[in-house]
């Protein structure tokens, strides 16, 4: 049952709107400003960033029970597309290499497929404004301080907020804190956990259980635009009674680069053949090393 997955699927939306350690900042007095309207106020400049944003390539790190995996992705206007590149630190064997270039000739070859992915694109970026949109009225918050240049707030269920949709109810029991760039007002940081049971339909339908908590934190990868660098979702849950169900999600991301912009698949799909075929083979030729495509300067084996 889709239900019990809505709180991954929001934390992963909110992710893709949305890096500082606090353990390591100095805290300073906290601002004057009001904290709701600070919140109303980032969260307007968000969603009128999300109407308009460029478009990206990067690497992304996801780590888990089965190891290690490091994909490239490419966006495009019809949503992204990406492919495997590392996994458990090293390059792909010929075997793997066969399933991903199927993946992709399956892709650029099948229109139901694309309409898919097309339509899947579109339906999370209505749910990511429409999380967006929450954080205003959903919540109350209290200020915590000022961790160097961000604003750090608290913030726990609004009594007042009516939900009126799953996504909102599963989103209106979280309690957590955010960080706030002072000088862009802009979302850095974002943490929440579930302090009470979230059950569909008296239960029967499905449960997202208490403890279930993400964190993510975003970076500024241009003078008006923050990608999510960091992205962590641990839920545990139960769908239709008997089957239960654990989500556990650890990924990093690096090394954007603008793309042009309102690529179709086509195009993005060769955005991502190039920028493969140039890291595989700066890794053939001993140019660059599998770890080196995730340092600072990922992007050196595609110059």
């Amino acid at each position: 049952m889709r239900a019990v997955w809505i709180l991954a699927g929001i934390l992963t939306a909110a992710s893709t709107c949305c890096a500082q350690n606090p353990a390591q900042n100095s805290v300073q007095p906290a601002a004057t400003e009001d904290p709701g309207r600070l919140v109303r106020e980032t969260v307007y400049n968000e969603l009128q960033d999300h109407g308009k944003h460029a478009y990206w390539r990067y690497w992304i790190k996801q780590q888990g029970d089965n190891g290690s995996h490091i994909t490239e992705q490419v966006e495009t206007a019809d949503g992204a597309v990406s492919r495997l590149l590392l996994q458990n630190g090293q390059p792909l064997d010929e075997e793997h290499e066969e399933v991903e270039r199927a993946k992709l000739l399956s892709l650029r070859n099948s229109a139901s497929e694309q309409a898919s992915r097309r339509q899947a694109y579109r339906e999370d970026e209505q749910r990511v404004g429409r999380i967006l949109a929450l954080l205003p009225d959903a919540f109350l918050y209290q200020d915590a301080g000022i961790e160097n240049g961000a604003r750090h707030l608290r913030y726990t269920p609004n009594p007042k907020y009516s939900a009126h949709s799953i996504e909102a109810r599963v989103f209106h029991q979280l309690t957590g804190d955010l960080w706030i760039d002072v000088r862009m007002k802009r979302l850095r940081r974002l943490e929440g956990r579930l302090n009470d049971d979230v059950t569909f339909g008296f239960g029967m339908l499905g449960k997202v259980n208490k403890g279930s908590w993400f964190r993510l934190s975003r970076t500024a990868v241009s003078d008006s635009e923050w990608k999510t660098d960091r992205c962590e979702i641990h839920m545990s849950g139960r769908a239709l009674l008997l089957k239960t169900i654990a989500h556990e999600t650890s990924e990093t991301r690096g090394g954007f680069e603008l793309v042009p912009p309102a690529m179709s698949f086509e195009q993005g799909l060769k955005v991502l053949e190039q920028t493969v075929a140039a890291h595989q083979a700066a890794m053939a030729e001993g140019r660059v090393s599998p770890a080196a495509l995730v340092t600072a300067n990922p992007r050196a084996s595609t110059r």
